[in-house]
């Protein structure tokens, strides 16, 4: 998990994009912590 890698945050900031692990908003704790299980279920 490093620049290379879009998942995590280091890659987000890389590549200047957002999601789920660097959300472009600050979003409520426990909802994203929600959203990035749900994303792991699947």
């Amino acid at each position: 998990m490093g620049k290379g890698d879009m998942k995590s945050k280091k890659g987000k900031i890389n590549r200047g994009s957002f999601g789920a692990s660097r959300p472009k908003k600050k979003q409520n704790k426990k909802a994203r912590i929600e959203k990035l299980n749900l994303a792991k279920s699947e």
